[in-house]
């Protein structure tokens, strides 16, 4: 009998997934260029063409989802969560249909508990903007499951880190793991001056550390993340930071590469690579 081929490693990402449904709409209608985000859509269409072969699954971990331990969305066919305000008409009726996976679901709150992290599944959850929004562009077939996962209400970087660790091996599984947020996120400081050399600062911080080839010295420079420089600027409350965490444990040995950068809205805004 031949020897089956092991399957590539998929590789971690934590991608930055916009402003609401920015990708899908005239942003001149909210004040800005229309072009603000026509580099960081680009760069999601192009996502795919990345990988080293196609996924079986995803996991996505949604910086608008918050749970008090992680939850795992176990829907066979998730519904669209509008979870953005004040945009056109035409972005509440998106659609994102791909299916979930139980299975996945299962598989990730039993690495999850195995590891001593207490976990669940939701049967109701479906796909927040975090979700959907960048999916739309990244992978527009819907034709992969997709299984969400939340972060945790406390924001432990550390303990975020350690879901990270032990949901590595889904990676060998052929199960793509996504982290959905936003390298800088400051609400108030957008468009304006105040944004701009404070991200530039947290940006190279979070790039070189992510760099750092000693997996002890990068995941610990993460776990105390607030004290980079700017830190609280980039992120008064670190909802859409988390994830970041998640995609790093699961690199596991894997530095993170920064694969995508542009100004946006006056601040530098980053995604990044494990594997």
């Amino acid at each position: 009998m031949p020897d089956h081929p092991t399957p590539p490693l998929q590789p971690t990402l934590f991608i930055p997934h916009g402003g609401g449904p920015c990708f899908f709409m005239d942003w001149s209608v909210m004040g800005g260029p229309a072009d603000t985000w026509d580099k960081m859509a680009a760069w999601l269409k192009s996502l795919a063409s990345t990988l080293p072969e196609r996924p079986k699954a995803i996991v996505v971990v949604s910086g608008h989802w918050e749970e008090r331990e992680f939850t795992v969305a176990s829907v066979p066919a998730p519904k669209m969560i509008y979870d953005y305000n004040g945009f056109p008409p035409h972005t509440y009726e998106l659609q994102y249909p791909a299916p979930g996976s139980a299975a996945v679901a299962a598989r990730i709150v039993e690495l999850l508990t195995d590891a001593g992290i207490p976990a669940r599944t939701d049967t109701t959850r479906g796909f927040d903007h975090g979700v959907f929004i960048p999916f739309l562009l990244a992978f527009p077939d819907a034709d992969i499951p997709v299984v969400p996962l939340s972060i945790k209400t406390d924001l432990d970087p550390a303990d975020h880190i350690a879901a990270g660790r032990a949901l590595k091996a889904l990676r060998a599984e052929g199960v793509l793991i996504v982290a959905s947020g936003m390298s800088y996120h400051n609400m108030r400081a957008f468009r304006t001056p105040a944004a701009t050399a404070p991200s530039a600062a947290f940006d190279g911080w979070l790039t070189s550390s992510l760099a750092q080839p000693d997996t002890d010295a990068r995941l610990d420079a993460l776990a105390h993340w607030s004290q980079g420089p700017a830190a609280r600027n980039a992120h008064p409350r670190e909802e859409h930071l988390l994830p970041l965490m998640i995609a790093a444990g699961a690199g596991d040995e894997d530095a993170g590469t920064r694969v995508f950068s542009d100004v946006v809205m006056e601040a530098t805004v980053s995604a990044y690579r494990f594997g």
